[in-house]
């Protein structure tokens, strides 16, 4: 007698075909889980880092602000500057470099310059006698820096300007030092 078959071997096929179209489905959704997730982080760190460079900016502003009033009354210089037995004018003169280094450092910290492109800003800073007066003036508020952190780099790099500016047998200043390692 002859055993009648009724489809086991096609449903057996259908079955497995329908089994690995669903594992391949499971197989692109986690990849897409795991790209959406990656995606998905990387959004909230530009997010944060945005706030973090908005925060800066509108420190920036604020200190502009502080700075433009300072300039402008020389009683409220004499608040916001730290530097004492210095007349009104040298005053200015060293919020105004305080001012330059500042905006320096912040264009860095922003991205708007990389390493090497502020090793060049702060090369022309430092040809001006009045930032060296006021940089030599200030060495002690630097003094608290923790060692590491990117604002005592950042001096460190002005410190061997300076020095290297000032041992330079060169009429060509703009070529003096090399950036430090970043």
């Amino acid at each position: 007698m002859a055993t009648q078959n009724f489809g086991v071997r096609g449903l057996s096929s259908a079955a497995t075909a329908g089994l690995t179209f669903a594992v391949g489905v499971l197989v692109v959704l986690a990849a897409q889980q795991r790209r959406f997730e990656a995606l998905r982080l990387r959004v909230a760190q530009v997010e944060r880092t945005n706030d973090r460079d908005a925060r800066l900016a509108e420190q920036q502003r604020l200190q502009a602000y502080l700075l433009d009033k300072a300039l402008g009354d020389p009683d409220l210089a004499e608040v916001l500057s730290t530097i004492d037995e210095v007349d009104p004018t040298k005053r200015r003169q060293y919020l105004f470099a305080n001012a330059m280094y500042t905006n320096a450092l912040l264009a860095y910290r922003v991205g708007v310059v990389n390493w090497e492109e502020l090793h060049g800003h702060l090369r022309v800073i430092c040809q001006s006698a009045i930032f060296r007066d006021y940089w030599d003036a200030t060495r002690h508020h630097r003094a608290s820096l923790k060692r590491t952190s990117e604002e005592a780099r950042v001096g460190q790099m002005v410190d061997a300007l300076i020095h290297d500016l000032d041992e330079s047998d060169t009429e060509q200043w703009w070529v003096v030092g090399e950036p430090p390692e970043e």
